[in-house]
């Protein structure tokens, strides 16, 4: 970069007195220091957008590693699981030959014969408590039971004009 020391600024600074004048110098100044940073903002925002990029680029490289990973993961299981469903199937041949069976199942059936299937737990709505204790709502006021606004009036209203 340009080296700008003391002495060379206070000799611009000479030269701009002389040439542009003691009227319009500071005008000038203003200009020539708004126009300095925006031009560093640009170059800030121009630093900014690459290294926004370049660290696009290596994520979308350390994207693509990890698919791929996960691709020969994922063979190897397929090829590990298809091996031992040909031994399992093998070894079931071998006994249903003693027996009368003709039916040889595959592994995926006996999967679904020994894992039973999935079920929610089903929560019971009304047993589920609040956050707030029940002694402070008793002293709040907080209703528990809801009512009518009938039932309300009914309840509330004074013994003689029932």
């Amino acid at each position: 970069m340009i080296d700008i020391g003391l002495s060379k600024m206070a000799l611009i600074g000479a030269v701009a007195l002389i040439v542009i004048g003691p009227e319009k110098l500071p005008r000038v100044a203003r200009t020539v220091g708004t126009l300095l940073g925006k031009a560093q903002r640009y170059v800030a925002d121009v630093k900014a957008e690459v290294n926004r990029s370049m660290e696009l680029d290596e994520l979308k490289k350390m994207k693509e590693s990890v698919e791929g990973a996960a691709r020969d993961v994922e063979q190897t299981i397929h090829t590990s699981a298809s091996d031992f469903e040909k031994d399992w199937n093998s070894s079931l041949g071998d006994a249903s030959d003693t027996a009368s069976g003709s039916y040889t199942p595959s592994y995926e059936d006996l999967g679904r014969s020994v894992v039973p299937a999935y079920t929610h737990p089903r929560k019971n709505w009304r047993v589920k408590r609040a956050a707030v204790p029940q002694w402070y709502k008793a002293r709040a006021g907080v209703r528990s039971k809801a009512q009518s606004g009938a039932a309300r009036v009914a309840r509330f209203r004074p013994q003689k004009f029932r």
